[in-house]
């Protein structure tokens, strides 16, 4: 166990200030939308949000980011058009905002605010404050059910955490003797919140039937964001001074791989698919991406200073990571295709079509490489073989799926036959 001498939030602020200086900071707080080629998870865009952007939460539909801002005199969310990566809103909101989290049903945004005691409540419809409440001592963790009924708060100086009814926006109960809570994630079913306890070096398991701890696992050292698969059958837990991920079997509740990442990990986030996360390295200015198939860290992609923060769209398609200063770096995920058919035989003079199974981010686009098609033929990009045949035969031509991540061939053997004349016979008198 690693013991801090100050709240968690503002020593690695300090710290990321530190490492900047004034002078990169001011050149950081310039940037402006840019934009590139995507080549196999690199970052294709980043853009200014606001001073020291922390945690960050994306709408179900994908079409807004919530980013929290903190830093001296400015405590902030500005709210990013995720079409264009440009801020459309700021919202004020309590002082050092550290967490935040969108409702399931898209309809409100719940912010932690670390040195006000507070919980912020967002109204998504018309980006404003609508309630704002008192929790425990310095929030520092947020998330919400799966029926958006009830929401998470961890309390890291008053080791507890606040539980709120979304109907009335008010504490209904509060789960103590949890040591310096931080992370918090909810599993897909609702009936779990996993709660790390970064000077406990553990992970508290809370029933939330009962709002008790039923299990504590014990993980790395200084145990700070935990994300759950889409599945709920593993939890992700970044352990800071480790620099390692504990993946933890939710049926077992116990750690059964640990995960070397980057230096001083401080977010997690995992694809809608289930496939793979994505951990920030604060101090290694980078992204580790972990296959959750072989928890194997696949790539390093490379990101702004001190990275903190990180979400993933609902689409699977991009990784969004807040920088110290004021920037935000946009990751184009790429997976490499997958390809596979076996179209059935033609006729000579009828009209065909067969769609080649195809998957890949972004969306692979599909031509013909060697061999010819059969006559009256053609492949769309998207994969779909038709037409109508003209000739009699059997022909024999790759398909190559392609996208940034990489590209697949598949051999094709397509079969056209005559059409039948059939006969009319002899009718007798």
């Amino acid at each position: 166990m690693t013991v801090l001498d100050q709240p968690h939030l503002l020593l690695r602020w300090s710290h990321a200030a530190t490492v900047l200086g004034a002078g990169v900071l001011a050149v950081a707080m310039a940037l402006t939308v840019t934009s590139g080629t995507a080549s196999a998870d690199t970052v294709t865009a980043n853009f200014s949000a606001g001073a020291h952007p922390e945690g960050m939460a994306i709408t179900p539909d994908g079409t807004r980011a919530y980013i929290v801002n903190a830093s001296n005199g400015v405590s902030t969310v500005s709210v990013i058009d995720t079409a264009s990566n440009t801020v459309i809103k700021t919202i004020t909101v309590g002082k050092y905002p550290s967490a935040v989290a969108v409702t399931p049903d898209g309809t409100r945004v719940y912010v932690a605010n670390s040195s006000s005691d507070t919980v912020s409540v967002i109204s998504t419809a018309s980006n404003t404050v609508i309630k704002t409440i008192t929790v425990g001592s310095q929030p520092a963790g947020v998330a919400i059910t799966p029926n958006s009924s009830r929401v998470y708060v961890t309390n890291t100086t008053s080791d507890s955490v606040s539980v709120i009814s979304t109907a009335n926006n008010t504490v209904t109960t509060s789960v103590f003797s949890i040591d310096s809570p931080s992370g918090v994630a909810i599993t897909p079913d609702g009936s779990r919140a996993y709660v790390t306890s970064s000077d406990g070096d553990s992970v508290s398991v809370i029933d939330t039937a009962t709002n008790d701890v039923t299990k504590t696992i014990t993980v790395g050292d200084d145990p700070f964001e935990v994300a759950i698969t889409p599945d709920g059958l593993r939890a992700y837990v970044v352990n800071y001074y480790d620099s390692t991920v504990s993946v933890i079997d939710t049926v077992s509740n116990v750690v059964t791989q640990t995960v070397t990442v980057g230096t001083h990990p401080s977010g997690v986030a995992i694809t809608p698919d289930g496939s793979r996360a994505y951990v920030t390295s604060s101090d290694g200015d980078s992204v580790s991406v972990i296959d959750t198939v072989s928890n194997v860290v696949t790539q390093t992609v490379t990101v702004g200073t001190y990275p903190r923060g990180v979400a993933i769209t609902p689409d699977g398609s991009r990784v969004y990571v807040t920088e110290a200063g004021s920037t935000v770096s946009v990751i184009t995920i790429e997976q490499k295709p997958a390809l596979a058919g076996t179209p059935a035989a033609g006729i000579v003079g009828e009209a065909y079509s067969y769609a080649f199974a195809v998957i890949g981010k972004p969306a692979p686009i599909l031509t013909v490489t060697s061999g010819a098609l059969p006559g009256g033929l053609a492949l769309t990009d998207a994969g779909v073989l038709s037409g109508t045949p003209t000739t009699a035969g059997s022909y024999t031509f790759t398909v190559t799926a392609t996208n940034g991540g990489g590209n697949v061939a598949l051999p094709v053997t397509v079969n056209i036959i005559k059409a039948s004349t059939g006969s009319l016979g002899n009718f007798g008198s």
